[in-house]
């Protein structure tokens, strides 16, 4: 079943997702040449404390730390460690919640470490991030949970890959409803399965993370040992954006970006809804 949020519920979403956005901003920051994941992990620890939140990853089905911290071919769930040192070149994608009494927020992105990365793994990192945004902007009344899907592989499809080929789509990982829980229903494919159907209609209340993850290569991961680091089984790198969305009467509101994705719905030529905050 589908969570609906009320506006008052979908207010303290946000509040969570203003947290979220702090820990991007910090661990943006602290990502730099000679750093450990481990040391961006209290970093987005101290965030949570500083905000009176609660980590929504730290205890989450066993998991170790309070974000996820995926390096180069690492695709998602990568643990932070005090051995993952980062280096100039290197590429990271961090993913993060927050709680604020009972309500979840959950964000990803890339970022480049240091200098000196190629054309192809900027534009990898561009692309990806337009498909999310490809994806929030599918989010209107009347359209169905398959819409979502679609703009996003749209998106990636049409776009050309530097050197040739195409970009793989991770298949085995995908969106999310968010609320109460940080996984709810409906999952988010970031492709268009035809065997799963339409999906559910986007309603009021309706909320997702969308979070399209896309490699260089293959579309298809393996799992460490460790049973949570992901990785392409090709070894090509990847990137991973996500922001957590409400669909409300006025329209799409990004939970988890700061201006409430104003601006860059705009872009796009949406309007997006009034933050309950401000």
């Amino acid at each position: 079943m589908v969570q609906i949020k009320s506006p008052e519920q979908i207010a303290k979403m946000r509040e969570a997702g203003l947290v979220v956005a702090a820990i991007h901003a910090a661990t943006r920051e602290a990502a730099v040449p000679g750093a450990t994941t481990r040391d961006l992990d209290q970093v987005a620890r101290k965030v949570l404390a500083d905000h009176g939140a609660k980590p929504n990853f730290l205890g989450y089905g066993g998991f170790p730390a309070t974000i996820c911290t995926s390096v180069n071919e690492v695709v998602v769930h990568g643990i932070p460690s005090d051995d993952v040192v980062l280096g100039d070149g290197d590429v990271i994608s961090i993913d993060c919640g927050a709680i604020i009494d009972g309500w979840h927020g959950d964000a990803a992105y890339t970022a480049f470490v240091g200098s000196g990365h190629s054309p192809e793994l900027v534009e990898l990192s561009r692309v990806t991030e337009e498909s999310m945004w490809a994806g929030i902007a599918a989010m209107k009344q009347g359209n169905r949970l398959v819409d979502v899907s679609r703009a996003i592989e749209t998106y990636i499809r049409r776009q050309p890959k530097p050197g040739g080929g195409k970009y793989g789509i991770i298949e085995d990982y995908g969106g999310h409803g968010i609320g109460t829980e940080m996984h709810m229903d409906p999952h988010l494919l970031n492709y268009v399965d035809r065997k799963r159907g339409k999906g559910p209609k986007l309603v009021p209340g309706f909320c997702l993370a969308i979070e399209p993850m896309v490699s260089l290569g293959t579309p298809r991961t393996e799992v460490l040992e460790d049973d949570w680091t992901v990785i392409t089984t090709d070894g090509t790198w990847s990137s991973h954006w996500e922001h957590s969305v409400a669909l409300t009467e006025q329209g799409p509101l990004v939970l988890t970006a700061v201006d409430g994705g104003r601006a860059k719905l705009a872009e796009l030529g949406i309007t997006a809804a009034p933050d309950p905050l401000a």
